[in-house]
């Protein structure tokens, strides 16, 4: 299965919010990442169909997506940042509702609601209404509704939001679980949403792909680049204007360890493995 984003861009009056995209999904995780602003959002609303490209075409398997209308719907699951709900639906009604919308039979739709209530520990509140919910039960019903199709394309607009630590550990297994024939798309400006988890990553900016390919072989280009060491914290102001520092930690004794990329170390550095957090911070101007 391949997604093909063929010189994808969307213009809205002045602003090109997506510019001449050109990638090739496959199944596995992609971390789609870029600062607020990117065109993340936008990107993903033309590849679930919500928006028309304003020119190029989006592929799957040789056909133009426009071209196959439900039969592509019927193989998507979008979880955007903010979902709409009635304030009355409970959790069930919610999901029901959803997968009548999705085509999904009566039985296969309540057997993927007992399913998905259980993984994401909705059971005990599939009565409640979608309202009375804190922010991380609403979003993992929204995840549930993403995948009451079993989609064969998911794409997740900010993850984790609203999740607490334990919440993220289950979400990030259960896509693990679920992308080795499956396109999982995730969107996100926080680097650890996605540092361990994905096998692919995009990086974009100003609606601009400007970099993509596997993610451990993207940050192994940093190896031998990235050094720690602690100088005294006026040190640190005046090695900001020479280095890239990527981080600060405060010592005892007026003293601060920095995080920096370079060619060649300064004096008592010592060199660490290079981070997803350090590759994109290099490469994105806006961050």
């Amino acid at each position: 299965m391949e997604l093909c984003i063929n010189n994808v861009s969307k213009q809205f009056k002045d602003l090109k919010a997506v510019d001449n995209v050109k990638l090739k999904f496959t199944p596995g995780i992609w971390g789609l990442l870029g600062p607020n602003g990117a065109g993340k959002t936008t990107f993903m609303r033309m590849m679930v169909g919500n928006l028309k490209p304003s020119s190029g075409k989006i592929i799957l398997d040789d056909s133009d997506i426009n071209k196959l209308g439900c039969k592509y719907l019927d193989k998507i699951g979008y979880l955007p940042q903010q979902f709409g709900y009635d304030k009355n639906q409970s959790v069930e009604d919610f999901l029901n509702y959803i997968g009548v919308l999705k085509g999904i039979g009566k039985r296969l739709r309540n057997k993927r609601i007992t399913e998905l209530l259980s993984e994401f520990n909705l059971e005990e509140v599939r009565k409640k209404k979608i309202d009375e919910l804190s922010g991380g039960m609403k979003r993992r019903a929204g995840i549930c509704q993403a995948m009451l199709n079993d989609p064969e394309i998911l794409i997740v607009d900010e993850p984790t939001a609203g999740l607490d630590i334990e919440e993220r550990r289950k979400f990030r297994k259960y896509l693990a679980q679920i992308s080795k024939e499956k396109i999982v798309i995730l969107s996100t400006h926080i680097v650890s949403d996605i540092e361990f988890i994905a096998n692919y990553l995009v990086l974009m900016e100003k609606g601009r792909i400007i970099i993509s390919g596997q993610n451990q072989t993207l940050i192994k280009t940093l190896e031998g680049r990235v050094f720690e060491t602690t100088v005294l914290e006026s040190e640190a102001a005046k090695l900001e204007k020479e280095y890239k520092i990527m981080n600060f930690r405060n010592e005892d004794n007026g003293k601060v360890t920095i995080r920096y990329i370079a060619e060649s170390p300064l004096v008592d550095s010592r060199a660490v493995p290079p981070s997803l957090n350090d590759f994109y911070l290099v490469n994105v101007k806006e961050a």
